[in-house]
């Protein structure tokens, strides 16, 4: 970028394909896969994110005089709370009840991902600082124009949520579970940071998946064949019919994923008797693997553990990756090694009472939030003494 060049141009794009891959990545970087735009364009063209799924691309984007990508924000215009992770069903009960409107509303964050990254993507350079706050000023900017309630910027890296909130956003603190690698050259280097007890109730619960007759795979980048994204895609359906009721990932989205992202999947495949049973899909960055969705077709002792945790491990074991991320909830993951880590989303709410309102709540369930992660800290299965 030339010495003192200035954006001129700030733009809503509703297609991702309104900007070349090599502009967006530019901005993006290459560390974490769902912010690149062959990740998001594949949520577009397969249907997965649209006018069905209620979530609606409305991509904020800075250009120069020459039309050269400096900065940009995944958004969305929704009409409703599903697919985020963050939740704020409370807050849009509330502010209805008191007669306001809370959708649409602005969604900063990637679809149906609760994986921290990076929001306010900006191309390196001399006035990167200058960008990043064209791009927060564009957003507030674009919120008022579409007269929405409120704008939300979800899984936040902290950089960008400090940034947000010297800006004027309300921040929020939740948890996930992460393990991190130690320098660990095997599995069992990682075992005996651990105490005896879950020592040894981690090598039994590998020994039954193994004992049971059930083969598993780690399928990386052309092993992954269409068919295994067949078995996927059939089990991921079924998982999420019962438990959460409307998978928005479609079978062309994972076909995408296959064709264009396949280096960057590690997608755990379980059998008996070459027959599938189980899959689970992880996303490689370059120093993460990401855990992402995990079906099955029947109930397996451990193997939710063995195909989710375990097999996680070894891949970021011998890939030299520092961290595991397993998602949200499931306090059951610290037993496996993965500690709480802290997430962050800021907020910009536009009527000023409910504002208040939110931001007396964010305060109260910060604390309450610090002392839960204090609290699930303390359960760490990771050795105290050399005698534990």
């Amino acid at each position: 970028m030339p010495d003192g060049r200035e954006p001129i141009a700030v733009k809503v794009l509703e297609n991702i394909d309104a900007i070349a891959p090599s502009e967006w990545d530019a901005c993006a970087g290459t560390e974490n896969p769902f912010v690149r735009h062959t990740f998001l364009r594949a949520l577009e063209d397969s249907g997965s994110v649209g006018k069905e799924s209620g979530w609606l691309p409305q991509h904020l984007i800075i250009e120069d005089e020459a039309g050269q990508l400096l900065g940009a924000v995944p958004m969305y215009l929704k009409n409703h709370s599903q697919g985020e992770y963050v939740f704020d069903w409370g807050w849009a009960d509330a502010y209805e009840r008191a007669g306001g409107r809370y959708y649409p509303k602005l969604q900063a964050s990637i679809p149906f991902s609760p994986v921290t990254g990076p929001r306010l993507l900006v191309r390196p350079g001399d006035i990167a600082e200058t960008i990043r706050s064209a791009l927060v000023a564009g957003l507030i900017e674009v919120a008022k124009q579409y007269g929405v309630s409120s704008l939300h910027v979800t899984f936040a890296e902290e950089p960008d949520a400090d940034f947000l909130e010297s800006s004027g956003f309300l921040i929020r603190h939740g948890h996930q579970f992460h393990w991190k690698n130690a320098g660990y050259e095997t599995f069992d280097d990682f075992l005996g940071n651990l105490s005896s007890r879950k020592r040894k109730n981690i090598r039994k619960e590998r020994r039954k998946v193994e004992e049971s007759g059930i083969r598993m795979q780690t399928l990386n980048g052309a092993d992954i064949k269409p068919e295994h994204w067949d078995e996927f895609h059939r089990f991921y359906v079924n998982t999420y019919d019962r438990k959460w009721g409307y998978p928005y990932l479609t079978r062309d989205f994972f076909a995408m994923l296959g064709e264009e992202m396949a280096d960057q999947v590690a997608l755990v495949r379980a059998d008996i008797d070459d027959l599938a049973i189980a899959g689970a899909l992880n996303l490689v960055g370059a120093d993460a693997l990401y855990g992402r969705n995990w079906g099955c077709a029947g109930r397996y002792k451990f193997l939710h553990f063995e195909a989710c945790y375990y097999r996680a491990i070894d891949f970021a074991i011998e890939r030299g990756l520092t961290t595991v991320e397993a998602g949200t909830q499931g306090p059951h993951k610290i037993q496996r090694g993965y500690l709480p880590q802290r997430t962050y989303s800021a907020h910009w709410i536009r009527d000023q009472g409910f504002r208040d309102a939110v931001a007396d709540y964010l305060d109260r369930e910060r604390r309450a939030e610090a002392g839960e992660s204090d609290a699930l800290s303390e359960l760490s299965p990771f050795r105290r003494t050399e005698n534990d």
